[in-house]
């Protein structure tokens, strides 16, 4: 693969990437695999982030909620 990715002027990774990509557009099986490997990835990143912002919401609720019942101890 470095002999010829030297004669067409590119690097042997370059080429090696070129190749991957071509099997996959060839072959739908991989490409859909490839494609539901991304998505899953995404859901997850979606799914890790909606986590955090629950966390956030649950102690900015607790934190309210327990100054509320100090301000009605006050009065």
């Amino acid at each position: 693969m470095q002999s010829i990715a030297g004669k067409i002027g590119c690097t042997a990774e370059t080429l090696r990437s070129w190749v991957q990509r071509a099997e996959a557009q060839a072959d739908p099986t991989r490409n859909a695999a490839l494609a539901d490997r991304e998505r899953l990835k995404q859901l997850e990143r979606e799914n890790a982030e909606l986590k955090r912002a629950n966390e956030i919401l649950r102690k900015a609720s607790a934190f309210f909620a327990q100054a509320e019942l100090d301000r009605r101890g006050k009065y």
